[in-house]
């Protein structure tokens, strides 16, 4: 029991700590509540107080400033900052509004999560300084007014009410001034040395480009050519000095010069011969022979050769454990687990109707009237009257689901957000529960992007010079929640991770099936099932924009082709509110998430019913002819 003196607002302002620190990525980051300005001091964030009442506007106000210092932490370099920084006082507060809005809408695209809560902070600030009673544009500061309409164009959200009202007194003059420079903001973004540049010219359109000061690039390229002068530059070899050595050794005695001359015609001769059998080798080498060149990279996808990828540098594959720390997992897990109270019992009435169904498969049965086996107790009698009797023994069958391993796959999509995904987590644990108590072994996968519209892949495609058609053009993250040999209990927090904010993003169905795939074709076990749960077709805005539109869903389709080609895996699908059986052959859509547990549980039953007719029914497949 808690005792008087405790802080009701203690828990919900260390779990703030503990996110903050994780968007912000620097976990030495100490955070304290204060009724001093908010901000950051060297490892030091300040963060409005939260008093014992908890008000709704204590609340949103301390989630609002913690999540734009850590974005602002996260997404900013000092260093670059610094380098581009303007000289003039209004220009540098342009630079610095415009870097914040930057950073602020880069979180927005990556942990679309933390815009609503820095929109409460934005109208917060706008209400105390009173910016919805300005009339007049001069009476309107305006760096605040281009930081905040970078954000808005940046994240096409519409401002808190007193914000918009400043920025729209302001927006006729820089739309005016600026909106050509305008246009590249999006191709900026995720690069801050870019921004900085664009920045620069902002301020330039607005009539500031005298407050800028040097131009560091500039510098840089004078700098450059004073350390790497022009080829006309470079010392001349000194043919005098030369001269003068030739002719000093012409001085020299007879005998020395002779030796000389001789020494040199040796080495001469030497490096003639050399360079001759050089020759002579490549010379007699067959044309057949000449050396190959290097053979061609493996293709990407062994079920479409054609299927390109721009750059896979940066995907991973990683254990859930290493994108959290274990508080923060079981934090995770428990309120994975207050999400879903409400169905527990009737997901625990359908994992004990599954067990029951696999138990009473698992239990013993025989084969009588073999030769040989085990002695039929019941035939005793006639064994003893005749011991040549034979078809006396009797032998046990095995079971159809021994030395079998399950592999639950998972969309961690940003559409799955909410219900679905809480849902899907907690079917994923239910069934590693039971099957494990039925020694079936179960895989549970996760599949996203590491970012929103294109990762490191998609800036580097940028930079590049945009290739027609590049392939896939964001940075895959496939996740490992439990692995088939790992026992449920010491990963069970793992499945938390799901409910991690900024976690969902998009998905790419095709890669993601074949990373499956290929996992458990290296598994041991004699019957392999794959279970994949999605809500739809494949989605990555960032490849689709610049490919066919049906560049991943064809992929997919290709794998799936593959996967049941290659017979290694028994393939199924559960679509969450979207058809799903226009890909996968063996498939079940349900329109209401909390149908998925019921749908799980009757597909991996089905799929252990001894009789091919009720399998075939349960499953959907239509028998030929």
């Amino acid at each position: 029991m808690a005792r008087d003196t405790d802080n009701p607002a203690d828990p919900f302002k260390k779990a703030l700590a503990e996110a903050t620190k994780v968007m912000a990525d620097d976990p030495e980051l100490t955070v304290n509540y204060s009724v001093d300005p908010s901000g950051v001091s060297g490892d030091i964030m300040r963060l409005p107080q939260v008093s014992r009442r908890m008000t709704r506007d204590e609340v949103l106000l301390a989630r609002g400033t913690a999540d734009a210092l850590a974005l602002y932490r996260r997404y900013h370099d000092g260093a670059t900052h610094t380098r581009y920084a303007p000289q003039g006082e209004m220009a540098r507060e342009l630079y610095e509004a415009m870097e914040t809005a930057r950073c602020e809408a880069m979180g927005a695209r990556d942990m679309p999560g933390t815009a609503g809560n820095i929109d409460a902070k934005i109208g917060h600030e706008a209400a105390r300084r009173g910016y919805g009673q300005i009339t007049q544009a001069s009476e309107a500061p305006l760096p605040v007014a281009a930081g905040y309409m970078i954000r808005h164009l940046a994240t096409g959200r519409d401002l808190p009410k007193d914000a918009a009202h400043v920025m729209e007194l302001w927006r006729g003059f820089i739309e005016e001034q600026a909106g050509g420079t305008l246009e590249d903001l999006q191709a900026k973004l995720a690069d801050q040395a870019a921004f900085a540049r664009f920045a620069r010219q902002i301020i330039t359109d607005l009539g500031y480009g005298d407050q800028l000061g040097e131009d560091p690039d500039q510098l840089d390229d004078e700098a450059q050519d004073e350390a790497d002068p022009g080829s006309e530059d470079q010392e001349q070899p000194d043919s005098t000095g030369q001269d003068d050595q030739q002719q000093d050794e012409a001085e020299a005695s007879p005998e020395q010069s002779q030796e000389q001359t001789q020494d040199q015609s040796q080495a001469q001769v030497s490096a003639d011969d050399m360079a001759d059998q050089e020759m002579g080798e490549e010379a007699e080498l067959p044309e057949g022979d000449a050396p190959m060149e290097p053979p061609p990279p493996a293709p990407v996808s062994e079920a479409d050769p054609g299927y390109k990828v721009y750059d896979s540098t940066h995907d991973e594959e990683i254990p859930a454990e290493e994108l959290a720390d274990p508080q923060e997992l079981e934090r995770l897990r428990a309120y994975l687990d207050q999400q879903l109270e409400p169905l527990k019992g009737a997901v625990s009435r359908l994992a004990n109707k599954l067990q029951r169904r696999l138990q009473a498969q698992q239990n013993r049965s025989w084969e009588f009237d073999k030769e040989e086996g085990v002695l039929d107790a019941g035939r005793l009698a006639r064994v003893v009257a005749n011991p040549t009797t034979p078809l006396s023994f009797k032998v046990e069958k095995d079971t159809e689901f021994r030395d079998t391993v399950v592999t639950l796959l998972i969309d961690n999509s940003g559409s799955m957000r909410g219900r679905p995904i809480s849902i899907a987590a907690i079917c994923a644990d239910v069934l590693a529960r039971t099957l494990e108590r039925c020694s079936v072994k179960v895989e549970i996968l996760g599949f996203t992007t590491r970012a929103w519209k294109g990762g490191v892949a998609r800036e580097k495609w940028l930079a590049e010079g945009r290739e027609q058609q590049p392939g896939r053009l964001n940075d895959l993250r496939h996740i490992i929640y439990k692995s088939a040999d790992a026992p449920w209990r010491r990963v069970r927090d793992n499945l938390g991770l799901m409910m991690k904010e900024g976690l969902l993003k998009e998905n790419i169905d095709g890669e993601a099936l074949e990373w499956a795939h290929k996992r458990m074709a290296h598994r041991p076990e004699a019957r392999k099932i794959l279970m994949v749960i999605s809500d739809g077709a494949p989605v990555d805005d960032s490849t689709l924009s610049v490919n066919p539109a049906n560049y991943l869903e064809k992929h997919l389709r290709d794998v799936i082709a593959m996967v049941e080609r290659k017979k290694q895996v028994e393939l199924l699908a559960i679509g969450i509110g979207h058809d799903v059986t226009r890909y996968y052959e063996r498939a079940v859509t349900i329109t209401d998430v909390e149908q998925l547990a019921g749908a799980m549980t009757e597909q991996l039953a089905a799929l252990f019913d001894s009789d091919p007719r009720a399998r075939a029914r349960v499953m959907g497949i239509r028998r030929a002819g």
